[in-house]
């Protein structure tokens, strides 16, 4: 669940671009360095709103610190019971229509937010000021520097640096996802009960890295500038007796997943959609490993994630390109 774009930077490496910073605000790097240690050092719990694609939800969240482990819970108030644990990053237990779709891949590491690199790809800067959910805020820009990523707007408490709002727009302005806090209180750790998810979450299970391969053999022959490769896996479906390549990019801020599948000459088929800001593009290719379907996820414009999905090739490929 995307519920909280900024809030487990992003519901959570550094490369240094002196000439391209000149362009950013160091007061708005202070405030993004303020969120990233709010993540690890400030409790909470509240609700907020969420907005994509025009639908609405409200959930409750309980955030604990405690001992150096992060631990998190959130709650969908609305429609079907969905709810989500989280420790240290990592999905304990899901339930409702999360089941399928809420983990994350056995070494992908947590997000850290470093405004540094992000200068690289964003210009930040602090936009004036609001109030949220009767507090007072800070308002904080992430204006990309090419077409391959959105804007956002950060409403981040003053007094703590925790998102109030975030505001994700496309090219054009339009927007594109919303998270709100409606209420929100920093003044108490949340109880041992309170941390305690329903029985209708179900336990996750990690599978074992050493039950992968470690890296898939794909490489892509074009990548959206400031992306980086953070994680590779081959898993087996035992349902087609084949294997699943799937590679994970970072550039800061945004991310977006690639999986790579053999098919028969009939099988498989094109897609090209948008939901929100999260694009899907699939397309058959023939490679030197024999016809692939190719699928590309992920918050990047639709236009972005067709171009990466037509330049994958075979990693042993790359000698011959």
């Amino acid at each position: 669940m995307r519920a909280l774009p900024l809030l487990s930077l992003l519901i959570g490496s550094c490369m240094t671009v002196p000439a391209l910073a000149a362009n950013s605000s160091p007061e708005a790097s202070e405030w993004l360095n303020k969120l990233a240690q709010a993540e690890q050092k400030q409790s909470y719990q509240g609700s907020f709103v969420y907005e994509r694609n025009g639908s609405f939800s409200s959930h409750d969240i309980w955030h604990r610190v405690q001992d150096g482990k992060v631990s998190e819970r959130l709650l969908q108030l609305d429609g079907p019971a969905q709810e989500v644990l989280r420790v240290d990053g990592k999905v304990q237990c899901v339930s409702g229509g999360l089941a399928g779709g809420v983990g994350s891949p056995p070494d992908s590491a947590p997000r850290t937010l470093d405004p540094l690199k992000l200068m690289g790809w964003y210009d930040l800067s602090v936009a004036g000021k609001a109030r949220v959910a009767d507090r007072d805020a800070v308002i904080v820009t992430l204006t990309p520097r090419d077409q391959h990523r959105y804007a956002f707007e950060l409403h981040l408490d003053r007094q703590t640096g925790l998102p109030l709002r975030s505001l994700m727009l496309n090219d054009k302005g339009q927007l594109l996802e919303r998270f709100q806090m409606i209420q929100l209180n920093t003044d108490a750790v949340p109880s041992d009960e309170a941390m305690r998810a329903r029985a209708t979450c179900k336990p996750v299970e990690h599978v074992a890295s050493a039950a992968t391969e470690a890296v898939a053999g794909w490489r892509s022959d074009w990548l959206p500038p400031g992306f980086e490769l953070i994680n590779s896996t081959v898993r087996r479906d035992p349902e087609h007796n084949s294997s699943i390549s799937s590679l994970m990019y970072d550039d800061g801020l945004a991310r977006f997943s690639v999986f790579l599948e053999p098919v028969k000459d009939d099988a498989g088929a094109d897609v090209r959609t948008q939901l929100g800001p999260t694009s899907a593009v699939s397309r058959r290719l023939n490679t030197p490993k024999g016809k692939v379907q190719v699928t590309v996820v992920g918050e990047i414009p639709l236009g972005t994630a067709e171009r990466v999905a037509l330049s994958m090739r075979p990693q042993d490929a790359q000698a011959r390109q």
